[in-house]
């Protein structure tokens, strides 16, 4: 769990980085939970676009996201939202 110094920090970390990965109308895939735990693995810090085809929510397509990886939830914020988790082999964010 991120506290609101943590967080407000890693908003602004993620303010600058695009939305590589994009949730379409097959919702979360697992294929897709791969990618997102080796991306985060590897930047600890990934911005996800949800499409408007999608059957979910925003809210639900990042708490599902999160869950899957066990990853925390940044932000939300329009259709896209921001997942957190430390590094196991090289931390890079200092919290």
């Amino acid at each position: 769990m991120l506290t609101s110094k943590q967080r407000a920090k890693l908003r602004g970390l993620a303010n600058g980085i695009p939305a590589l990965y994009q949730i379409g109308k097959d919702g979360i895939t697992e294929n897709m939970v791969k990618q997102f735990a080796d991306a985060l693995e590897a930047n600890e810090l990934i911005k996800v676009h949800v499409l408007e085809n999608n059957l979910m929510d925003i809210r639900e397509a990042a708490e599902e996201a999160a869950e899957k990886v066990g990853a925390d939830t940044v932000q939300i914020i329009g259709n896209k939202f921001v997942l957190y988790k430390p590094s196991k082999e090289n931390p890079r964010i200092v919290l």
